[in-house]
């Protein structure tokens, strides 16, 4: 089973990720860690990476891409992925779909956290003091929400046409977000 797990940075996804890991045995592939551990690394790549983040911006469907396309090759992860911040637009739905479909594998569920702006800057700010991470202030907060609100509306209509997406009320606590993901997802498995 191939999930693929969205909703605006901050949201959960991470948090949620990790609990259907656990339950389900999936393997996690958040473009998030991806991406922190290029720039953690020090790479050419991950420099590149880590000025476009700081400004607020996303990284490029191209980058993201490739990042993500040697796990899906990977027989060991096959039909055993969450998706983690990816897509994020149109293009990269489409570009998933046809690297699933090269390694014969396709998306099951698409979960979509519904969360507000408001939620959201009070979020980032427990997590900057928890995690420290250098992305999480209130003004980058903002840009990366209005530009995911932005880019989100063709993804989730993708979605829809396709039956797979699934929304869930992503300001309710950790433990009754992830019931109700659970639910949906072994109401697939039923």
């Amino acid at each position: 089973m191939n999930i693929v797990i969205f909703g605006p940075p901050g949201a959960g996804k991470g948090t949620q990720s990790n609990l259907i890991v656990k339950k389900f045995k999936l393997h996690q592939l958040s473009t998030g860690e991806l991406l922190r551990k290029e720039i953690e690394d020090n790479t050419h790549l991950g420099k590149e990476i880590s000025l476009i983040i700081n400004q607020g911006n996303l990284v490029s469907d191209t980058i993201v891409g490739n990042l993500i396309k040697k796990y899906i090759s990977d027989d060991k992860y096959r039909n055993r992925l969450i998706f983690d911040g990816y897509p994020r637009n149109l293009n990269q739905a489409k570009n998933l779909d046809d690297l699933l479909k090269e390694n014969n594998q396709k998306i099951d569920i698409v979960l979509k956290l519904s969360v507000s702006l408001k939620t959201i800057k009070r979020r980032i700010l427990e997590r900057k003091n928890l995690e420290k991470r250098k992305d999480d202030s209130e003004e980058i907060a903002i840009k990366r929400y209005n530009t995911y609100e932005n880019n989100i509306k063709p993804l989730i209509d993708f979605y829809k046409k396709s039956n797979l997406l699934k929304v869930v009320n992503g300001e309710a606590s950790i433990t009754e977000i992830s019931s109700e993901i659970s639910g949906l997802i072994k109401g697939m498995k039923g």
